[in-house]
């Protein structure tokens, strides 16, 4: 198991990284850090945070699309929309980080403080929904990085994207791990009520002290529940997602999916933890500041339900894309967390029905600002 032998950085106070990881781009080999002091809490991120820090620096962009497609067949949406890039969240474990590099930015600690907002988006998904010859299909809002982190109290970029979607009469699902989408419960309750769109809540843990290091500005575990029961009592179908699943490191599944149904979740999924690209740098630099005690062992039971062979195991790497098995894993361990999942969901009721969203109300004139949604 290549596990660093370098002293890692020591973390830094709400942030998920310590280090500008260098992307697969870069001509360099080293990032120099520049620190400054970022001041901020609350709910979203738990108490101010002292000392030196890197600040957000939020860069505003002209969209070109709004909607992107996707012919995965491990994945339940044809089309997405992300208001941002990058995410002040500052999940360790987030998919997206690698998505940085293509800006030359590092995946590390730019991804989490250089927040890319496309502040015309919702006029160029309005003209997109126009068009003729736009086939609806379910739409997902922050797939990638949180549609309502905090630079959205501000810029309601999330908040457009939705009306939009309400004009056309357009059915989408969201998914976040953020309390802030409560401020939106208005719009929600009116668009559930004609069966336009479902939401999901991402609760990777129950452990308080566990979220704070690993997705260190989102809303504490019990904030999100309270979200959820805050969907769910506005009439919004409400699921939660327990992803990603990381061996060793947070194994209350069990309790989360209980919590959640509790609140009122009629639905669940999960992943297990993937590694692409920079992200296996990332972690194994997390886990080394964390829990170094525990690291190799987490690294090889990733690899494992990922299917890596010796050969790319003794390479470093962790992950195998194959769409077959890498949101699940394979394998008797995978095999052994499905089945903790099912029987859990089958205890609690969860997936007993699924949301239908109803596609057949789509009006292309609409987007354009003609008639009346309801």
């Amino acid at each position: 198991m290549n596990i660093p032998s370098r002293k890692p950085e020591p973390p830094i106070k709400g942030r998920g990284i310590a280090t500008q990881v260098v992307h697969r781009f870069a001509r360099t080999s080293t990032r120099e850090l520049e620190d400054d002091v970022w001041w901020g809490g609350g709910e979203e991120g738990d108490a101010a945070v002292a000392g030196s820090a890197p600040a957000t620096q939020v860069i505003l962009e002209e969209a070109r699309s709004a909607l992107s497609g996707n012919d995965s067949p491990d994945i339940f949406f044809e089309q997405s929309i992300n208001p941002y890039r990058g995410c002040e969240h500052g999940c360790v474990y987030c998919y997206a980080r690698p998505t940085h590099s293509y800006l030359n930015l590092s995946p590390g600690l730019d991804f989490e403080t250089r927040i890319i907002a496309k502040r015309n988006i919702a006029e160029v998904l309005r003209k997109e929904l126009s068009s003729p010859t736009h086939r609806p299909t379910i739409v997902n809002v922050g797939s990638a990085t949180d549609c309502y982190q905090p630079v959205e109290r501000e810029l309601k970029l999330t908040r457009g994207v939705m009306e939009v979607m309400r004009e056309a009469r357009h059915p989408f699902s969201l998914i976040t791990k953020s309390s802030g989408v409560e401020r939106d419960l208005d719009l929600l309750a009116e668009l559930a009520h004609g069966k336009l769109v479902a939401a999901y809540v991402t609760i990777t843990t129950l452990d308080a002290r566990l979220a704070r290091i690993l997705e260190p500005r989102a809303a504490a575990p019990y904030r999100r529940l309270r979200t959820i029961r805050a969907l769910a009592e506005a009439g919004v179908p409400v699921g939660v997602s327990v992803a990603p699943q990381i061996p060793f490191i947070n194994e209350d599944m069990e309790q989360v999916l209980a919590a959640a149904s509790e609140a009122g979740a009629k639905s669940a999924f999960y992943t297990v933890l993937r590694l692409p690209w920079e992200l296996n740098d990332i972690m194994r630099e997390w886990l080394q500041q964390h829990y170094p005690d525990r690291a190799a062992r987490v690294l090889a039971r990733v690899q494992d339900l990922h299917g890596v062979d010796e050969a790319a195991r003794m390479a470093g790497r962790s992950y195998d894309s194959d769409f077959v098995s890498r949101m699940k894993g394979s394998g008797i361990w995978a095999d052994l967390l499905r089945q903790r999942f099912n029987k859990t969901c089958a205890k609690l009721g969860l997936n007993r029905e699924r949301t239908e969203l109803d596609l057949s109300q789509y009006r292309p004139a609409l987007a354009r600002g003609q008639g009346v949604l309801f």
